[in-house]
């Protein structure tokens, strides 16, 4: 049950409001029009806000699929929040509760619930944060014991207000509409792997849900897109990885290639990715997953 106070709640509430403002002020840039730099800033904030999303939020915070130094985490998670990707513990909660209840009524933001079709689309890509799932049922005690990690996700409007502030310190309105633009980008495109890649795409591993490869949205999210090798395989550390052929193929996956580079500046270590034994084994599978802790890793493919 949810058991939070109304100043957690308030927090919370501030997030969704925040990319609803985002997605007004986009508008401002019909007013300034676009210059070169200004697209830069846009790319720039897209990518690397995306990137701590997806390695540090996701592949670090919620499914430890390696090791980092604490100020590593922090600061990853700061951009993050920067993203308007609300608070680490709010964040992990969700994502968690989407791997328990894949597909299933219970996942928070599944396009096959509660409605399918169009309104599913709709409901997966964004409908849901203004719904009564927005909030999560229990928050991971590993987050919430960690102090900067809880001060940060009480307080996660701050990093975006401050990008926001130092948007519009570099350049006046055409800078702060190109960071309400890219967030605004930001917001669906990491939406969208909870959209298309559980409608569009292949599926080459076994697993007892709709997740699938979807190309167009691993380049939109930098790898996250290889979404049935993550569902297939929670705690890799590289999500692009497909069977072609009876054979493993190794896809394009940029966030992973920004955690090895944390590797090569020793930032990062212990990568988990299955072996290539793991990997034809499971994409012969039928039924019931195989459980993870039962998977063989292997030193991080380069």
């Amino acid at each position: 049950m949810r058991q939070f106070s109304p100043l957690t709640i308030i927090s919370y509430i501030i997030g969704p409001i925040l990319i609803i403002v985002s997605h007004i002020g986009s508008l401002l840039l019909f007013n300034t029009g676009l210059s070169f730099g200004a697209l830069a800033w846009i790319v720039f904030l897209y990518l690397i806000r995306m990137l701590a999303t997806t390695g540090i939020y996701h592949r670090l915070l919620t499914h430890k699929s390696y090791q980092a130094p604490a100020p590593v985490l922090w600061i990853g998670c700061v951009v993050a929040a920067a993203a308007g990707q609300m608070g680490p513990s709010w964040w992990k909660a969700h994502h968690l509760t989407h791997h328990k209840h894949t597909d299933q009524p219970q996942d928070p933001h599944s396009p096959y619930s509660p409605v399918q079709k169009v309104g599913g689309v709709y409901w997966s890509q964004g409908g849901w944060l203004l719904s009564s799932t927005f909030l999560p049922d229990q928050l991971p005690k590993d987050v919430e014991s960690d102090v900067v990690l809880r001060v940060l996700d009480r307080l996660h409007f701050l990093p975006v207000l401050a990008l926001a502030a130092l948007s519009y310190g570099i350049g006046g309105i055409e800078y702060l509409g190109a960071f309400f633009l890219s967030t605004t980008l930001l917001f669906h495109g990491v939406q969208t792997v909870n959209s298309l890649s559980h409608i569009v795409g292949e599926q080459p591993f076994a697993t007892k849900d709709h997740s699938r490869n979807n190309w167009l949205v691993a380049v939109l999210t930098l790898g996250e897109g290889w979404h049935n090798l993550h569902h297939a395989f929670q705690t890799s550390s590289r999500q692009g990885i497909t069977i072609k052929g009876g054979k493993v193929r190794y896809l394009p996956d940029p966030t992973f290639r920004f955690i090895k580079g944390l590797e090569s500046l020793k930032l990062a270590s212990k990568l988990r990715v299955p072996t290539e034994t793991t990997l034809l084994a499971r994409a012969k599978l039928v039924g019931e997953p195989t459980s993870l802790a039962a998977i063989v890793e292997s030193p991080a493919h380069s």
